[in-house]
């Protein structure tokens, strides 16, 4: 997955790596079962990139149970469509600041 980004993942990518936003990010990080878009350790902050498969009615009950997984591992999941990342980027990062 890593070598095969999605553009949303790209551009969000260039904005979280190197500490740009004062916090170490890793991407397609494994946390427990389940492979995580990007996550601060640190502040134990999890971004998920989702793309339109995830309105469908089954993938929205996976990601509930997967988020109930992480959320009790102390974890916060935070959600941004593609477009949103594509389209929007301040409003984005703006969001994700106030999470950190």
């Amino acid at each position: 997955m890593r070598s095969n980004p999605t553009e949303a993942e790209e551009v969000l990518w260039k904005y979280l790596r190197n500490n740009q936003l004062g916090q170490k990010f890793r991407r397609q990080q494994i946390i427990g079962n389940y492979i995580v878009d990007f996550v601060s350790l640190s502040r134990k902050l999890i971004i998920e990139v989702d793309g339109k498969y995830h309105s469908t009615d089954e993938q929205r009950e996976f990601d509930l149970l997967r988020e109930q997984f992480l959320s009790s591992l102390g974890y916060r999941v935070i959600r941004f469509s593609n477009e949103e990342i594509v389209c929007n980027i301040e409003h984005t990062l703006e969001r994700i600041k106030e999470y950190l």
